[in-house]
């Protein structure tokens, strides 16, 4: 691995580094997140790990959503520095779109090899997502368990379309990257925390979790 500690500036670089991307609005991040942020890099071994912070979700609404800069915040502080980096990438890329995010990582992070990390919900509501033939094909996809997704996910559209190109996780990175990109299912712990019920539980006055759901 070359340089794939240093933070990920928008212009890109030469890394050569085994990349997760955790992507989500983070409003605000919790111990979940970083769960799944420990959980990928073990089982796809990974180097690092990018909480990929979002400038604005298009499938969810702005009411109650935190202002950017406080959920970057938020993100890095279940961050460790290292191997898990909480970014605001997208947004200095000035995209909301993942297809579109994916695309410049890409072609300005040339030697990475990246793996983008979604939970079983997303799974299954992958086909509303636009392009989401080109974000699956174009970079491998880890889903992770969410409780009460994980049967939809794995007997819905998207998984039936890809049911081909699915990898055990441990494999989902070997070899050379395929024409089209495979994906994997990762079985790890449940972890039933939301960014929903730690905004409600705020509200309502209750002592905040020491430690955010992705797209």
């Amino acid at each position: 691995m070359t340089g794939g500690l240093r933070e990920p500036g928008r212009f890109g670089d030469g890394r050569r580094a085994r990349i997760g991307l955790l992507g989500g609005s983070f409003n605000p991040a919790h111990a979940g997140h970083r769960h799944v942020a420990e959980t990928a890099l073990r089982a796809l071994r990974l180097d690092q790990l990018w909480l990929m912070v979002s400038p604005g979700n298009p499938l969810k609404p702005v009411d109650g959503m935190a202002p950017f800069a406080q959920r970057l915040a938020s993100a890095r502080r279940i961050a460790d520095g290292t191997r898990v980096r909480a970014t605001g990438i997208e947004a200095a890329f000035g995209t909301r779109l993942t297809w579109r995010t994916l695309s410049l990582l890409h072609r300005r992070f040339p030697r990475a090899r990246f793996v983008f990390v979604i939970g079983a919900d997303n799974l299954a509501q992958l086909p509303r997502w636009q392009r989401w033939p080109r974000i699956a094909a174009g970079t491998p996809l880890a889903v992770l368990p969410r409780p009460g997704w994980n049967r939809a996910a794995l007997h819905g559209r998207a998984a039936a379309v890809l049911r081909q190109r699915r990898r055990r996780p441990g494999a989902l990175l070997a070899g050379a990257p395929p024409p089209l990109a495979p994906w994997c299912f990762v079985p790890a712990r449940e972890n039933s925390l939301s960014a929903t019920a730690l905004r409600h539980a705020s509200a309502g006055g209750a002592h905040a979790l020491p430690f955010a759901k992705p797209r």
